[in-house]
């Protein structure tokens, strides 16, 4: 199997080198809107390098890797897609909706396969709580808590491009909130604050935000993220039922510490950031696209399973400028 990779940054580098050690993976292609550091990570990882996109759909694939920086993401879909790709994209499909269901038009009408990468749902911890839930082991869900923690706020410049914390940040558990209880969220209110560095007020964003979350069968859920937590990444979810509760993401790394006189001390080696925490569901979800390109499996993220996670989070995006609850049924989109 010959496969194109577009983007060779932080991520692309990571699923590049997943590629080139995957057995069913016989040549890679990579390019960068820097070509330089494309044949750089080539050269990495022992891949041909492009000169830009443009050769990496002429020189003949068999599929594409979307790695590439976010503005980029609707277009490349939309023309993998009329060439007949397939095509794994890193999230979002685009950062607004209008974007986002232009280029899920293009794959629908084509046919096409796209796989999102919402890596939590290849992730150990989520595979678990989502069989606790399924299965009853629970009980009656009525509480879940989502959290996501950066442990230091990204460069300033990448703030306007990143579409605000919602839609880049809490995007994440939007999704695996609807993929571990099976359930839809009907409402939200979210809020936020601004009270960390400047930067953050002048992208007209927050570096902290929290949000309420009605599910579609009465079960109440929170999701805050924080771009300034300053222990570590801290990335987790706990599940409480009438008859059980589960954690997802607490282990020896948790960058959080006990204050009671018997409780567990302080990670030693806390996380320091997504590709060291999710390292083994990143290497898992591109696992399971090549299943999908050798047509072995069934997509498990597909593009409208981002759209629903955009929606929920220009719900709350809509909800923190206006102060209110905001229904699902305001925002555009639904099938």
């Amino acid at each position: 199997m010959r496969i194109g990779l577009i983007g060779a940054g932080r991520i692309g580098t990571f699923h590049a080198t997943s590629l080139s050690r995957h057995p069913a993976v016989g040549s890679l292609v990579v390019a960068d809107a820097d070509p330089a550091r494309g044949r750089a990570l080539a050269d990495r990882v022992g891949a041909t390098a492009a000169p830009g996109a443009d050769e990496v759909f002429a020189w003949g694939v068999d599929a594409v890797v979307i790695t590439a920086a976010t503005a980029a993401h609707a277009e490349l879909i939309a023309r993998a897609a009329r060439a007949s790709l397939p095509v794994f994209c890193e999230k979002p499909i685009a950062l607004d909706l209008p974007g986002t269901l232009a280029a899920l038009g293009e794959v629908d009408s084509a046919g096409t396969v796209l796989q999102l990468g919402f890596q939590r749902r290849f992730d150990a911890g989520y595979i678990t709580a989502r069989e606790a839930v399924r299965t009853g082991r629970l009980g009656r869900l009525h509480t879940v808590r989502a959290i996501t923690s950066d442990p230091a706020p990204p460069p300033a410049a990448y703030l306007p491009l990143s579409g605000g914390l919602f839609r880049d940040c809490l995007v994440h558990d939007f999704d695996i909130l609807r993929w571990v209880t099976g359930r839809e969220i009907t409402e939200v209110y979210a809020t936020g604050s601004d009270r960390g560095p400047a930067m953050f007020r002048e992208a007209g964003d927050v570096d902290t935000a929290a949000a309420v979350l009605t599910l579609d069968d009465g079960t109440l859920a929170t999701a805050t993220a924080t771009r300034c937590n300053g222990a570590g990444y801290d990335v987790r979810m706990e599940l409480a039922g009438e008859l059980d509760q589960v954690a997802v993401g607490l282990d020896d790394r948790t960058p959080i510490a006990s204050t009671e006189p018997a409780g567990p001390p302080a990670a030693d080696k806390p996380w320091p950031g997504f590709l060291e925490r999710f390292a083994p569901a990143y290497e898992a979800e591109l696992a399971a696209f090549v299943e999908v390109v050798e047509g072995r499996r069934d997509n498990p993220c597909d593009g409208h399973e981002a759209l629903w996670a955009l929606r929920i989070a220009e719900a709350c995006e809509l909800s923190r400028r206006e102060g209110r609850r905001v229904e699902m049924a305001e925002i555009a989109g639904s099938a």
